[in-house]
Order: structure tokens, then sequence, then C-alpha cells
């Protein structure tokens, strides 16, 4: 089985989205498909199939859920050596390209969030970081090219 590294925050995100889904988004559906069935045959009942796929859409995110909490890792920010980049760290970086700096913080894939500068460890720059110190450039080979980082700086 494959690990899912989990901030503690996240771990309690994910543990408070999954509770939400089985106390309050199951039931929705089931009453949904129980209203949906009254309005009579069932083969060209159009409510009845949206509120089956909608099940179907909400078990699936509560599989993937428990399945993502039963492999995961919590990173434990006291083990994290701040000299390298690792896991659970805030990475300031020099993009020489763009001439400006970036920040990204790393995490696993089940957390990370581009748009607001969090990044997955098997993101091509997060692959790229793990594992570098502060002052070393480093070349990222993404779909748009290479991009040269210099780490300007590591935070746990």
């Amino acid at each position: 089985m494959e690990k899912h590294y989990l901030t503690p925050e996240g771990k309690v995100q994910l543990e408070e989205k999954l509770n939400y889904y089985k106390t309050v988004r199951r039931p929705e559906v089931v009453k949904r498909i129980g209203i949906a069935r009254e309005f009579g045959d069932l083969s060209e009942n159009s409510e009845y199939d949206a509120a089956k796929d909608e099940q179907a859409e909400v078990e699936a995110e509560i599989a993937e859920m428990e399945s993502i909490l039963l492999n995961a890792e919590v990173i434990d920010k006291k083990k994290i050596d701040g000299n390298v980049v690792s896991i659970g760290c805030k990475v300031k970086l020099y993009d020489e390209d763009f001439d400006e700096e970036v920040e990204y913080r790393i995490t696993g894939s089940s957390e990370s969030d581009p748009r607001n500068g969090i990044i997955s460890n098997l993101s091509p720059v997060g692959k790229a970081l793990i594992g570098h110190k502060k002052g070393e450039k480093i070349t990222v080979k993404t779909p748009g090219g290479a991009t040269i980082y210099k780490i300007v700086d590591i935070e746990v």
C-alpha cells in the first residue's frame, strides 16, 4: 500500500471531512434516494438516477479518505531537520527565470494545494527539492521546461 504523508493539521482536517461525509452527506443522499423513489417508475426516474450517482460518489470519497487515513504517516515536525528540505518544510526559493522569490510548503499528495503554495512531495518541484540544503541551486524539469531555483530558506 502507498504511504500517505500528512501533517498533523492535515490529518485532523481529513478526519473532520470524513466525519462530515459519514454523518451529514451520506444521510442526505439516502434521504434524496428515498424521496426520488416515491416519484414512481425507477427506470425513467432521473431524480433517482442522479441520487444514486451522488451516492456512489459519496461512498467513493469515504473509501478514499479511509484508505488515506489507514495508510497515513503523520509528519512529526520535531523530527524534521531544518537544514534539509523534506516533507513538512516551508521552502523559500529564488526563481532565476522570473527574478522573484516564491514560497512552498511541501506536504504529501493528499494535502497539496498548488494554488495556495502547498505542493506535493511527488510534484516535479517537490521531488526536486527534497534532500537539498539552503544555498543550493536546483534545476526542475516541468512540462513547461526547465526552471532553476536557489534555495533561500528552509523553515520547519
